[in-house]
């Protein structure tokens, strides 16, 4: 009987939450492009500043963390966010706190804010010159 490789699927998770991390923060970009994506991006960014707000886990956590369990691997405590990037925002020995979680959600919201403005504004070009013709 085949072993089951929890080690790749804790892997394959960690990916795909960096995946969804990468698209909250970047997707307004590919919006400029397609502009219908928007109808999938706002809410992955709503979603995911409403869960650092209110303080919650995303579901991908402790699904990774029972998979590094299963493969006998060290895993982490709280959220993926304090493991995974409080050490490249904070220098070491200082102790995020919560007011990293509002600067999180206020970086993405503010970061969000400029790309879709940029979208809006190249928007508003495209029509000014379609009416020019």
């Amino acid at each position: 009987m085949p072993t089951i490789p929890w080690s790749l699927l804790a892997d394959l998770v960690l990916i795909l939450h960096l995946a969804f991390i990468a698209f909250v923060l970047l997707g307004a970009v590919a919006c400029l492009q397609r502009p219908r994506l928007a109808w999938l991006h706002l809410p992955a960014v709503l979603w995911s500043i409403w869960v650092n707000l209110a303080g919650w886990t995303c579901p991908l956590t402790p699904l990774e963390i029972a998979l590094r369990r299963a493969a006998g691997e060290g895993f982490y405590t709280g959220s993926f966010i304090a493991h995974y990037f409080a050490p490249l925002v904070y220098p070491p020995g200082m102790r995020p706190g919560s007011e990293a979680v509002y600067v999180i959600a206020a970086g993405m919201l503010a970061w969000n804010v400029a790309l879709y403005g940029l979208i809006a504004w190249k928007a508003r070009g495209s029509i000014g010159r379609d009416e020019d013709r």
